[in-house]
């Protein structure tokens, strides 16, 4: 018999962090324990407020249902919480983790060996213009070869501006430069932001405009000169035939992957194939769990093998997150697996 219990856990930002959607300071997060014979199997439930599907009201009750039908298995439970990823990515990870070696070595391969790391890319947070520079200079230094600048907050000129000034220096095949809007563009307007955004050479944006907006969407990928990445759009959407219809529909060239916010491993592995099926790109980010979310989302995506650069570099943002084998150096996540965890809670 498993015996499941829960905990809540509260992250502290270093530096408040600016999104179209506001300034975050704190991020609450959950964890799932399982015990059995003396073993111990943790996974996050990276809940993210306002963004999650699974924002709702209940959302504590759902996860002392889990931890009292524990013993129904994973398959019988994922099934159950289909409008609960993050609480199904959580117990993927829980019961992985109660199988695996060690609590942290979900999957075993040459990344947790420290023998290979995943390239990523270099977040640029929103704020003034001297703020963002700062952060495009330090990333540039760290050795990042992709950067990824939030906008749609500040005045359009001036982010297009900051993104000239990396133009000047670098070219598209020193450094390549993402875009991710949030949805923050006005549909009217967004095919002539997009525009003006192509004659910098980006490598795609993310979700220009806000969700929901279906028949918008696909009229923006199909004319759009700069390739579209979905990322917020694929929230909410549960069976595979919404999933498969959502994006015959809008065609777009990329979609982008948050465990914690579609459902998980197997949530993550549906829509790749149905992207693959539709010839649109892909790649995985965080959507700010802690180290645990983290290395579970690190070492998944590490035996997917892709090539392009993932969004998982937010490891250190908080004061307060857990001591891991999680390193970046020069726009790489490594795995050190001389260093050990610290997991207390």
């Amino acid at each position: 018999m498993i015996k499941a219990s829960y905990k809540k856990y509260i992250l502290n930002f270093k530096n408040p962090s600016g999104t179209s959607r506001g300034i975050l300071r704190t991020k609450e997060t959950w964890f799932i324990i399982l015990e059995k014979n003396g073993k111990k199997g943790i996974g996050e439930t990276g809940l993210f407020r306002g963004l999650s599907i699974d924002d709702v009201s209940n959302y504590e009750e759902k996860l002392i249902w889990v931890c009292n039908n524990i013993n129904l298995g994973l398959e019988k439970l994922l099934l159950e919480l289909i409008e609960f990823p993050s609480i199904q990515f959580g117990l993927e990870q829980a019961f992985l983790s109660l199988q695996s070696k060690t609590e942290f070595d979900l999957f075993p391969s040459e990344f947790t060996k420290g023998n290979t790391a995943i390239s990523i890319n270099g977040l640029i947070w929103m704020g003034e213009k001297q703020f963002m520079k700062n952060q495009i200079k330090e990333k540039l230094k760290a050795g990042f070869s992709c950067i990824k600048m939030k906008i749609g907050a500040i005045d359009f000129d001036i982010e297009i501006d900051l993104l000239k000034s990396i133009r000047k220096e670098f070219t598209s095949k020193e450094i390549e430069l993402r875009v991710d809007a949030n949805g923050a563009f006005n549909p009217k307007k967004a095919l002539e932001k997009l525009k003006v955004l192509s004659e910098l050479e980006l490598h795609s944006i993310e979700q220009p405009i806000k969700q929901g907006q279906i028949q918008e969407m696909a009229s923006l990928c199909a004319k759009t000169p700069l390739p579209i990445a979905l990322d917020e759009e694929l929230i909410g959407v549960f069976s595979s035939e919404d999933k498969k219809e959502l994006l015959k529909t809008i065609n777009p060239q990329y979609i982008i992957l948050k465990p914690s916010l579609i459902g998980g491993f197997a949530g993550s592995k549906e829509w790749i194939n149905f992207a693959e099926a539709n010839k649109a790109g892909w790649w995985i980010t965080s959507a700010l769990e802690s180290n645990v979310g983290l290395n579970a989302i690190a070492q998944f995506t590490s035996t997917l093998k892709s090539k392009l650069p993932q969004g998982l570099g937010t490891g250190g943002l908080f004061t307060n997150n857990f001591n891991s084998p999680l390193e970046v150096k020069s726009g790489s996540l490594h795995y050190n697996p001389t260093k050990s965890w610290q997991f207390n809670l």
